[in-house]
């Protein structure tokens, strides 16, 4: 499905991603993991058109997306949350999901996706007229989700879910994820939490400085002992 050869970015003269070449196939969860600075964020914003690449292909459904604009490629079925959530804290719950679907002119599918979001998340459901400012961190995560479910992701790019969140919530979060995914909808995860991301992963890469150093499936990884004495904690 996503197919990335020799990806290079630079940020002025220091390259932060380095010959980086990975897939994912269609209806995998497919784990980035590394230390910060590793270049696992910076990966996924040039996959959503955020940054340019230096050089290198990235392919989508067997269509080159190399550096075109952002909308476009929202619109060939690739929707990303950042790092932070992000979510348009001055704007109301169902403001802030009506953004997600403001590509899209199937007003009743809209209707229909957005009820979908509110069954997997009736906690927003509960809070669609507050400002998303008022959320919790988890609600919040849950929001910039929700969001990007509603612009029909075929690929969903989640950057760092769990920064910032209770235990409860993580597992609550991964599960979630674990369920969008069995619903169809492939995911490339970046998670600083390497044995979550991993549990719950097909495969996996490991990032450092800028560079795949290991790769393999979620267990294998697991069973690393390399990985295990750099992000595991083993």
């Amino acid at each position: 499905m996503l197919k990335v050869n020799n990806l290079s970015v630079h940020y002025g003269v220091i390259e932060a991603v380095k010959d980086v070449s990975f897939e994912v196939n269609e209806g995998e969860i497919v784990s980035l993991i590394g230390a910060n600075g590793a270049g696992k964020t910076t990966i996924l914003q040039t996959l959503s058109g955020l940054n340019k690449p230096s050089k290198g292909e990235i392919s989508f459904k067997g269509k080159n997306i190399h550096g075109i604009p952002p909308k476009k490629i929202v619109n060939n079925g690739i929707s990303h949350v950042p790092e932070g959530r992000h979510v348009f804290s001055d704007m109301t719950v169902k403001e802030n999901l009506e953004m997600g679907a403001f590509l899209r002119k199937d007003r009743e599918e809209v209707k229909k996706d957005t009820a979908r979001v509110f069954d997997r998340f009736p906690v927003l459901k509960e809070r669609i007229g507050q400002d998303a400012a008022t959320l919790s961190g988890g609600e919040q995560q849950m929001l910039a989700m929700g969001r990007a479910l509603v612009s029909q992701p075929e690929l969903l790019l989640l950057d760092e879910p769990s920064m910032g969140l209770a235990p409860l919530f993580i597992r609550e979060i991964f599960s979630i994820i674990e369920d969008i995914n069995k619903k169809g909808t492939t995911i490339l995860l970046v998670e600083q939490n390497a044995k979550v991301a991993l549990e719950i992963s097909n495969r996996g890469y490991v990032l450092e400085t800028g560079n795949i150093v290991i790769s393999g499936t979620g267990k294998s990884l697991l069973e690393s002992d390399e990985v295990q004495k750099a992000y595991l904690g083993g």
